[in-house]
């Protein structure tokens, strides 16, 4: 983190320039609206915080139950950071222990869970931001919060004193689902601020992230039940959520492994097996297919100019762009160095030639900040690129995949030949390709 921390401090700007304070660079170079409004929430859980350390009696059975969720959370953490957690694995089965403590403890022991929780995970597990932990502890306890207050509102008596499967069970499965509700609306806002444009639907749930969410609100209502019918039940609860949790990290890790861990697409050897697939799709059925071959122009001055760490941003920001101007269906990868492959299914040479022309436009028009990523700020340096893209038709200029990528490399050579920031069709049977209509 060093080394990025240094990279945005040679960029700095505005407030940043006062303060030399490493950890501060990252969070003073976003938007003030986003810096208001983490800092509000982080406030707000530490007013609720002191609030209910006025309020609530400490008593030595709740400690107790307290402890020893706390310590099944670290163990668990402990048992996932020796097999290794790398860039892109994030979710977890944490919530698991959150939701027992928010459902069988008062408010106050649901807002410092996340925060004893984030401090080990800062200093045992891969580190993040110092802001962005606070405020993801800070999310997890106002989430919390509001479910152990909704819990104990409705249910007076609490979990432990009434039967499991009687009157308290549909509440507290309402409650979990308010704690998975309010966590992802408050960390959702953020995201928005961050990038207005994006999608609202990109920054709440997918399907999967959804069944995840559903699998850490089951887990955690019977480590509940659990604890409500004996303490020793916690630690019979114990392995089941590790292995679990190790079975989580197998799929995000299958993920992972078919991504480019700098801009999030395809990497190439994902890309060529999904793009053989859908090739031979066309083939049988006849349909139309293009292929687009997209490199950045002049991209060796981005790194030389501005760093490698800057170079990174942007070849980000132009896979976002590429991805946001192609449809659902249509595949996107990072081909290797500043090269990105698009496969546009049902697609024919002008259809591609369309699409293609639109990329271009979008890479051109894009600015990223030089102190960092994101849109550039008052008073910053703005990096812009083009792109040079070459077009390849299925059937008109290739048989199956290796002659089309043959075709479309071609086609960019030309295109950078001629100029650059153009798009060019490969012609069938010629040497040369000619510029798109």
């Amino acid at each position: 983190m060093s080394a990025v921390q240094q990279a945005i401090a040679r960029r700095g700007h505005g407030l940043g320039r006062l303060i030399r304070w490493p950890w501060c660079w990252p969070l003073l170079a976003m938007p003030t609206s986003l810096i208001a409004y983490l800092l509000a929430v982080v406030a707000c859980d530490v007013g609720l915080t002191g609030w209910e350390l006025g309020a609530t009696p400490l008593r030595a059975g709740e400690l107790a139950t307290f402890a020893g969720l706390l310590a099944a959370a670290v163990i668990c953490i402990e048992a996932m950071r020796r097999l290794g957690q790398p860039s892109g694995v994030s979710r977890d089965l944490l919530s698991a222990w959150w939701l027992p403590i928010a459902l069988l403890l008062p408010p106050l022991y649901a807002l410092l869970a996340p925060a004893a929780v984030g401090a080990v995970l800062y200093l045992r597990a891969r580190r993040i931001p110092v802001y962005r932990r606070v405020f993801s502890s800070a999310a997890l306890g106002l989430a919390g919060a509001a479910a152990s207050v909704t819990f104990h509102l409705a249910v007076p008596g609490g979990l432990l004193a009434r039967p499991v499967f009687g009157s308290a069970l549909p509440v507290a499965i309402g409650c979990a689902a308010l704690f998975a509700v309010v966590n992802a609306g408050v960390v959702a806002v953020a995201a928005h601020l961050a990038e207005p444009g994006a999608p609202l639907a990109d920054v709440l749930w997918d399907r999967e992230s959804l069944l995840l969410d559903l699998t850490e609100t089951c887990v955690g209502i019977l480590v509940a039940i659990g604890c409500a019918l004996s303490f020793l039940l916690l630690l019979v609860a114990l392995p089941p959520v590790i292995v679990l949790q190790r079975s989580l990290m197998h799929q995000q890790l299958a993920a992972a492994a078919r991504t480019d861990p700098k801009t999030g697409l395809l990497n190439a050897a994902a890309w060529q097996r999904e793009a053989d697939a859908e090739v031979a799709r066309a083939l049988r059925s006849g349909t139309p297919l293009a292929l687009l071959l997209v490199d950045v122009d002049h991209f060796k001055r981005v790194n030389d100019g501005y760093g490698h760490l800057i170079g990174d941003e942007v070849l980000r920001a132009l896979a976002a762009e590429l991805r946001r101007q192609v449809r659902e269906s249509d595949i996107v990868g990072r081909f290797g160095g500043e090269e990105f492959t698009v496969l546009l299914p049902r697609t024919d040479a002008a259809g591609a030639c369309r699409i293609a022309e639109r990329l271009r436009a979008s890479a051109s028009a894009l600015a990223v900040c030089a102190s960092g990523g994101g849109p550039p700020l008052p008073g910053s340096s703005a990096i812009s690129v083009t792109v040079s893209i070459g077009v390849a038709a299925l059937g008109e200029q290739g048989g199956d995949l290796f002659e089309l990528l043959a075709a479309a490399d071609l086609a960019l050579y030309r295109a950078k030949d001629a100029g650059r920031n153009r798009v060019w069709l490969y012609a069938d049977g010629d040497e040369a390709a000619g510029a798109c209509p």
